[in-house]
């Protein structure tokens, strides 16, 4: 098993609260984490109907009977549960008593956070991590396109890693997976094959502005309709909105988020790339390294608690930045380039971001500067005060 970042800090928060959630797309790995880390603990799977239906029976009794020392899994599949385990709390509080698992952001709505606000802690554990994977020998660091290119195609859920699955196998059955049990179950969609074409028009889009009315005219739905599948794509981390920066910078900024696929290997797949190789020659090439770029220090944020912002910069002129890294103390502004050979008009956006007049009080304010960086499949150094770097030395941008 490969050893996960997040193991760490889900021990230490079982120590704090009565109740720990960790929540995940599917097959990243989350049953494996609990079983292996607590092989002591009851485990109760709320996705197997004779399990689920025990559990409903009688709330109550089985969080009075199991609630001391529980994995319990899927638990979105019984909301009502999250009452009893809040009024169970409250009568006999033990910290680290109920770890709750699930496939989907229905753990951190509203309802639910507020039923157990102040009880219990959350935590995400999202597919591997460039650093998991390095420390378990498992991406090749010589940061060559060819290696960028295999990484990029292969993706990072745990199971297709270890047990060698092709992608279009692993990702055809994902995709069914998904599809068939996860949309339905947040809502109702009824023309399924709509949808799934929905998801290739999506993967089509990544790296740029989201135009609502566009994507729906093309998927042959409402504006609505295409809204309310992109927030079932977030509920099941399957994407990433990001945001653009909305300081007021002097200039009319753009409004609209770009998104992206939380594993470039799905996105592959809904793209129809049947090789690695075909990267380098696809129309989308640099739109697919932008999303594992993001991706990854997505991922890798999360697994460190990391308090840090991800967005990016456009204007109505068109001058943009990729990616802006905001903690408090300072900026980081990123390019991303999927050419393996530095040249100077990678640095054009950078340049733009130094000029900025709202961006220089900022860092006066904080007293910190911003850090300046092109991430490429090129080799790691340094142009000036301006970091080029590796595309497998991204975790130099946390």
């Amino acid at each position: 098993m490969i050893k996960r970042m997040i193991a760490k800090r889900l021990e230490e928060l079982l120590t704090y609260y009565p109740v720990v959630v960790l929540t995940g797309p599917r097959q990243s790995g989350k049953t494996t984490l609990l079983k292996s880390l607590f092989p002591d603990r009851e485990y109760f799977n709320l996705e197997n109907p004779s399990v689920l239906d025990f559990v409903e029976a009688d709330p109550g009794s089985f969080i009075k009977l199991h609630g001391k020392n529980v994995i319990i899994d899927e638990a979105q599949k019984l909301p009502r549960l999250f009452s009893y385990i809040q009024a169970a709390v409250d009568d006999h509080r033990k910290n680290g008593g109920i770890i709750l698992s699930g496939s989907q952001n229905i753990l951190l709505s509203d309802t639910i956070s507020q039923t157990l606000a102040g009880r219990a802690a959350y935590c995400e554990l999202l597919p591997l991590t460039q650093t998991e994977l390095q420390n378990a020998g498992d991406l090749n660091a010589a940061p060559d396109t060819r290696n960028l290119f295999d990484n990029i195609f292969m993706g990072s859920y745990p199971g297709q890693r270890s047990e060698k699955i092709p992608p279009d196998m692993f990702f055809d059955q994902y995709i069914a997976t998904y599809v068939e049990r996860d949309v339905r179950t947040i809502k109702n969609v009824s023309d399924l094959a709509t949808f799934r074409s929905f998801m290739r028009l999506l993967a089509g889009r990544i790296g740029q502005l989201l135009d609502y009315t566009s994507l729906a005219n093309d998927a042959g739905v409402s504006a609505g309709t295409v809204k309310n599948w992109i927030s079932i794509l977030e509920a099941s981390y399957l994407v990433k909105i990001l945001r653009p920066l909305h300081n007021n910078f002097g200039k009319r900024y753009i409004k609209s988020p770009k998104i992206y696929f939380l594993d470039t290997g799905l996105a592959c797949r809904l793209l129809g790339i049947r090789h690695a190789e075909e990267i380098e020659g696809h129309y989308l090439r640099g739109n697919l390294f932008e999303n594992y770029v993001v991706a990854e220090l997505h991922k890798e944020i999360s697994s460190r608690n990391a308090d840090i912002e991800m967005f990016f910069y456009r204007d109505a002129k068109q001058n943009e930045v990729d990616l802006i890294l905001r903690s408090s103390s300072g900026d980081s502004a990123v390019e991303i380039k999927s050419a393996s050979g530095f040249s100077t008009s990678m640095l054009k956006g950078l340049h733009f971001w130094q000029s900025l007049p709202v961006r220089c009080e900022r860092e006066a304010s904080a007293k910190s500067a911003c850090d300046l960086f092109v991430v490429y499949a090129g080799q790691s150094e340094s142009i000036g005060d301006i970091g080029l770097l590796a595309w497998t030395d991204l975790c130099k941008l946390l």
